[in-house]
């Protein structure tokens, strides 16, 4: 967002002048400043530096993971005194998108709003903010009040920066904002949750608000502050975890990548293709009901499917014309090679066998070991229908586009022998729900797409040699007509 909208300036003066209304209050009574001072003080802590303190290993802090504390003001203090205790650490909190200063301006007023409007809550259910420690567990309930009170208001708050700065509908951006109860801030790019603000989002705020709870009946103890910082140790550990989860997840997508963009330059004919078979993978995967764990795996199975064509000579894959037999049994070495270049990469465990026997048939005719009928693993069962049908909705050198009705009907045709009828179905299912975008792989420019064509094809401009119909259209001499070619190429 490099260039705010005029409605995103007036809507973030709107919220700030609204924070100072509800902070005037704490200049004209008297309260307890050192408790403000003091929170206000960790929590800047807590933000500053946007890393973990005393890690040593400079950890990024997951965005909410302290509200804890500003929950714990909201439970301490009156409203007006509550609000100000964000206003710090929101203006030096690590921001990485411009424009900074509006961000941190915006982001003081939001949470600044959401704790007031919590602490109110808390105080209109009866609960007096004396010097004493709240009286626990009968404070429970207004505290859970209060806690759904900060998520509704700081996501009702975030739906309106992102319909006004980001131009999004109301409905999506109130389901962008739900996504700030697991983040802190839906526009820090996570997805939201159709449920908005008081969806699964919800859940974690009443975990905050809990442990602000605990940290207020602490604070008032006679172990005095102190001991209520411990309450923040597991915010510290599972901001750690968070962290080398993050790690991970980013050092496996950075390798993905490098092999997806090797094999990209490689073979120009078949660019794109491994990431659209991830994405079918996925599709038949959901509708098998998979779980998360095994949704990423066949993802990176049909990704990486053809990563073996690093071993094969760039004259075979871009060979236009038909391959001869010495050249086919080359290229039907790709899976071996695939599962060698893969087999220390520990992640992805089952993705290796798919990347091995996505060749398989089953009826047993595949390659490279004839494996038939359930010996042929899942995830290689899930690929080969995948792959197929990209091959055959994608335009090659050596095959034309086809409809993707056309495509599933063959796919249909050959289920039973060649592909698992499950995922087949699975397949037809998925697609009938959330449609398809087919796309060209090959260096030829698009062409505008012909009147009278197909809502589900791409015009292409075909190679010079083309037929009336295409470059043999079902693939060169050698080529399974059903599914696409068989000579390894797809």
């Amino acid at each position: 967002m490099r260039s705010v909208p005029a409605a995103a300036y007036a809507y973030v003066l709107g919220a700030v002048l609204g924070t100072v209304w509800c902070v005037l209050p704490a200049l004209r009574t008297h309260l307890s400043w050192t408790t403000l001072g003091l929170l206000a003080a960790l929590y800047a802590l807590c933000e500053l530096p946007g890393h973990c303190p005393y890690t040593g290993d400079a950890i990024p802090v997951r965005p909410g993971s302290f509200f804890p504390v500003l929950l714990a003001a909201s439970f301490l203090l009156p409203p007006a005194a509550a609000a100000l205790v964000a206003v710090p650490g929101a203006l030096l909190s690590r921001v990485d998108r411009r424009p900074a200063a509006v961000r941190r301006i915006w982001r003081a007023a939001q949470l600044a709003l959401a704790t007031w409007a919590a602490a109110r809550t808390y105080e209109l259910l009866g609960v007096d903010h004396i010097p004493g420690p709240p009286d626990f567990p009968y404070a429970l309930l207004p505290a859970a009040a209060g806690a759904l009170t900060f998520c509704l208001v700081l996501g009702l708050l975030e739906c309106g920066v992102l319909a006004t700065a980001e131009r999004l509908p109301a409905r999506s951006a109130w389901r962008a904002a739900g996504s700030a109860g697991a983040a802190g801030s839906a526009s820090a790019g996570r997805p939201g949750g159709p449920g908005g603000p008081l969806g699964a989002a919800a859940v974690p705020y009443l975990v905050h608000g809990l442990a602000g709870l605990m940290m207020a009946v602490l604070w008032r103890s006679p172990y005095g502050p102190v001991s209520a910082v411990f309450v923040l140790l597991p915010m510290y550990i599972s901001c750690w975890l968070f962290a080398q989860y993050q790690r991970e997840s980013a050092a496996h997508r950075a390798t993905i990548r490098s092999l997806v963009q090797a094999v990209d330059i490689k073979d120009r004919y078949t660019r794109g293709h491994g990431e659209r078979v991830g994405r079918a993978s996925v599709l038949i995967a959901r509708e098998l009901r998979m779980g998360e764990e095994r949704l990423e795996a066949v993802r990176f199975a049909g990704i990486l499917h053809d990563v073996g064509k690093l071993g094969v000579p760039t004259r075979i894959l871009r060979k236009d014309g038909p391959l001869t037999p010495e050249e086919r049994r080359v290229i039907e070495l790709h899976p071996e090679y695939g599962h060698e270049i893969t087999r220390d990469i520990g992640f992805l465990r089952e993705a290796r066998d798919a990347i091995l026997h996505h060749h398989e048939r089953l009826d047993g005719t595949g390659y490279p070991h004839g494996l038939a009928g359930d010996a042929i693993p899942e995830f290689a069962r899930v690929v080969a229908v995948a792959d197929a049908f990209d091959a055959m909705t994608s335009t090659r050198s050596y095959s034309r586009a086809r409809p993707v009705q056309v495509a599933l009907k063959e796919l249909e045709r050959c289920a039973g022998s060649q592909f698992d009828p499950r995922m087949v179905t699975a397949l037809v299912r998925a697609l009938a729900r959330h449609g398809w975008e087919t796309a060209v792989t090959s260096d030829e420019p698009l062409l505008p797409p012909q009147r009278g064509a197909a809502p589900d094809t791409v015009a292409v401009r075909l190679p010079p040699n083309a037929g009336p119909n295409g470059p043999a259209d079902a693939g060169p001499p050698g080529a399974d007509r059903s599914s696409g070619p068989r000579d390894g190429r797809r």
